[in-house]
This record gives C-alpha cells, sequence and structure tokens, in this order.
C-alpha cells in the first residue's frame, strides 16, 4: 500500500503543471478513488493545507499520507511528491537556459497559461461544494463567498499582505462556523 502511495504521488508529481493548486483536482481523484479518504474529508485537509506553511501540493500529499497511513503513509507521500519536482527543475533549468527564446518554447508557454488558470478555477470550485455534490446556496455558501471577495478585494484593490489576509479570514471563520 505503501509503495502505491509512492507511485501514485511521484506520477501526479511528474505529470502536474501549474503548481500545487492545479495539482489539488488530480489530488482528490486519486484520494478518493483509492479509498483513502472521502470528499468531505478531503475538502478539509485542502483548507488545512492551504493554510500551512508551504506548497498546498506537498501539504495535502503529506496529509493524504499520515490520514491513510500514518507516519510512514506522511514520508512516502511527501518523497513521492516533491522527488519528482527536483529532477524536473533540475532538467528544465537546464533546458530552459538553453532554449528559452526558441518559439516554439515561448509557444507552449502561451498555450499553458489557460490550462493552469483553469486547474486552479476548478480547484476554488471544488473547495466552494466542500464535499458536497451540487452547488448549493446555504448560509455557509454564502459565508465561503463573502470571504472569498473580502480576501480578493483586500489582495487586489488595497494591497494587503497575504499573510494579513489569511490571519483575518482565519478569525473570520472562527467567528462564523465555530
Amino acid at each position: 500500500m505503501l509503495w502505491e502511495m509512492f507511485v501514485t504521488f511521484m506520477l501526479i508529481g511528474f505529470v502536474s503543471v501549474g503548481g500545487g493548486y492545479s495539482m489539488v483536482p488530480v489530488i482528490e481523484h486519486e484520494a478518493i478513488s483509492r479509498g483513502w479518504m472521502n470528499g468531505e474529508t478531503f475538502s478539509d485537509m485542502i483548507a488545512v493545507a492551504g493554510a500551512s506553511p508551504g506548497p498546498i501540493a506537498t501539504n495535502t500529499a503529506v496529509m493524504v499520507g499520515y490520514h491513510s497511513y500514518g507516519w510512514p503513509g506522511a514520508a512516502v507521500s511527501a518523497i513521492g511528491m516533491t522527488l519528482p519536482s527536483l529532477l524536473l527543475v533540475i532538467v528544465a533549468g537546464m533546458l530552459f537556459a538553453k532554449f528559452q527564446h526558441h518559439p516554439l518554447v515561448e509557444s507552449a508557454f502561451y498555450g499553458l497559461r489557460p490550462i493552469v488558470a483553469a486547474l486552479i478555477f476548478y480547484a476554488a470550485y471544488r473547495l466552494l461544494l466542500t464535499g458536497g455534490t451540487a452547488f448549493a446556496i446555504d448560509w455557509k455558501t454564502v459565508c465561503f463567498i463573502a470571504i472569498f471577495a473580502g480576501a480578493l478585494i483586500a489582495l487586489m484593490r488595497y494591497r494587503v499582505h497575504p499573510l494579513a489576509v489569511i490571519a483575518v479570514s482565519g478569525l473570520v471563520g472562527v467567528a462564523l462556523y465555530a
């Protein structure tokens, strides 16, 4: 089982592009389809992983591993998730330095930007669902949207430091949901 987890996270690390948030839907699919956890537990873990220091994809992998197999699962997941990145960054850095101005490379990057944005949007949408199967307007959804909008305005319009926005959003969440 640990080997399966290592290989799964290693493959996710190799094929995912666009950073941690774009990997969240892939991790979610694998964790749920393999029976490591259900959708509601995964959504809760994403909230914690996003608020924790470090890359969200690695944090999520560690939390899935720990939830499923304890400390050995956390270690195997972390290694599986980060090893591909280490190897790919070394190779990509060498190649990018050599070919960064080639027209095909520039075109590929323009083509990847929309899918990265779509994957991040999808991850946000899945967080909004909080483990449910359909979008429903209830008080928790309204609060989610209000916190999201307030955070987005604070970041974009008023350029509030992201750590302050995270802290305030967490406190608002405690006040509203506790």
